[in-house]
């Protein structure tokens, strides 16, 4: 009996807890909205705007922002330590291969983009 009676006096404490995470989440919503706004009128406005590396670099910070606000959504639905693990452990490997996977990609421009430095004055005195 004990169990039950300590059980129904955290369900309001747990109603409560789930009610503040969706208001964050929809407050954390539209700042990442606003932010991506932002970093997109910002990002057209450089030199370089129009440029492969520039596309690429602002497809990695939504992927990145995304996937830390889906981590984050997913952890605050956690109802033991193990699910927490779970989702921590997840969560860390699927970084660690979007990471490993966009600093392939921004070498491979960064090579083609010093190939063509190098080409250029060379291309130019034939």
């Amino acid at each position: 009996m004990g169990m039950a009676k300590d059980k129904a006096s955290f369900e309001p404490l747990t109603t409560t807890t789930a009610q503040s995470t969706e208001q964050i989440t929809k407050q954390t919503q539209g700042a990442m909205e606003n932010y991506f706004g932002w970093l997109h009128r910002t990002m057209a406005t450089l030199p370089w705007s129009n440029t492969n590396l520039n596309r690429v670099l602002l497809s990695n910070a939504t992927q990145n922002v995304t996937t830390a606000f889906a981590f984050m959504h997913k952890l605050s639905q956690a109802r033991s330590f193990q699910e927490v693990v779970k989702i921590q452990t997840e969560f860390m490997q699927m970084q660690m291969t979007s990471f490993n996977e966009q600093a392939k990609i921004l070498g491979e421009i960064y090579a083609k983009a010093a190939e063509d430095a190098v080409k250029a004055p060379f291309g130019a005195r034939e």
